[in-house]
């Protein structure tokens, strides 16, 4: 083939082609020095705070390519609390008995998760894994039950994970090539909602609550097309958040509360996401 004819073709050198270059140069004083480095691959000087803007654009940039270079069209979020173990797990986050009671009776949200996910994967397959993709923060709980139903039909599923000083490491059962790590909280949440086709909230506490009223607010401001919200747990989430109470103060609109579904099943989640966009019809 032609040169001038591959895809991406240019007759200066690239930078992968300078990156290799740089590594045979003579071992000296100068070359040794940190200012010698190619400025993209010196660690020091990238993460300098006046390189926010760069490392911002950055962190948006890698997963959107990746994403797009695999056909991934749109997603189902599922958001919910990292400390909610598997039925007949252990609740490693519980502080006190009443802690432990709570977090394993909600471990039935674990395998509705998992089922949800289940659902979701086998619409997903109907396009050749582009459409519906399940994509969790990464992390344990009902994070790794969303992956893990995924994993459990063969269906590939996101993790975006970010860097915490505790329990966010990714859980065994995202797809490795689609696992990313974040810095940036609101980059990552960028992420979680540009493709999403619906968004799937499980029992969790402020990570989940803050993921949740942002595509929330998102929605009611008119700054992103209606999509279904399904709130799992109806009588965890009516005690967690009363929206008829903020209705009748007129912090927010009567009928905001309609963007939302409560449910306490999988099923009854695909069921809402089925007619809301006629799958099967």
């Amino acid at each position: 083939m032609n040169p001038m004819e591959k895809a991406g073709w240019t007759p200066l050198p690239h930078s992968d082609e300078d990156l290799e270059r740089s590594k045979s140069v003579p071992d000296t004083p100068q070359t040794r020095a940190d200012t010698y480095r190619l400025a993209w691959n010196d660690p020091d000087f990238m993460t300098r705070r006046e390189l926010r803007a760069v490392r911002l654009q950055l962190e948006l940039l890698k997963p959107e390519m990746i994403l797009a270079e695999r056909g991934i069209r749109s997603t189902v979020i599922l958001f919910g609390g990292a400390r909610i173990p598997e039925p007949g797990g252990e609740a490693w986050a519980a502080k006190n008995e009443t802690q432990k009671k709570n977090l394993e009776k909600n471990s039935k949200y674990y395998e509705e998760a998992r089922k949800f996910a289940r659902l979701c994967s086998r619409q997903s397959a109907t396009s050749y894994y582009r459409e519906f993709v399940v994509a969790t923060g990464g992390g344990p709980g009902v994070m790794e039950a969303g992956n893990r139903g995924a994993d459990d039909v063969g269906a590939p599923s996101i993790g975006l994970n970010i860097v915490l000083p505790h329990e966010q490491a990714p859980n065994a059962y995202v797809t490795p090539e689609l696992c990313f790590n974040f810095h940036y909280f609101a980059v990552r949440k960028m992420h979680f909602i540009m493709r999403a086709k619906a968004v799937a909230v499980f029992p969790g506490g402020f990570g989940t609550m803050d993921e949740f009223f942002e595509a929330l607010t998102l929605i009611q401001t008119g700054r992103m097309e209606r999509v279904p919200v399904i709130l799992f747990g109806k009588a965890f989430w009516k005690k967690a958040i009363d929206l008829d109470f903020l209705a009748e103060q007129g912090t927010i609109t009567p009928g905001d509360q309609d963007i939302i579904d409560f449910v306490d099943t999988a099923d009854e989640a695909w069921g809402i996401i089925s007619r809301f966009y006629k799958l099967g019809e």
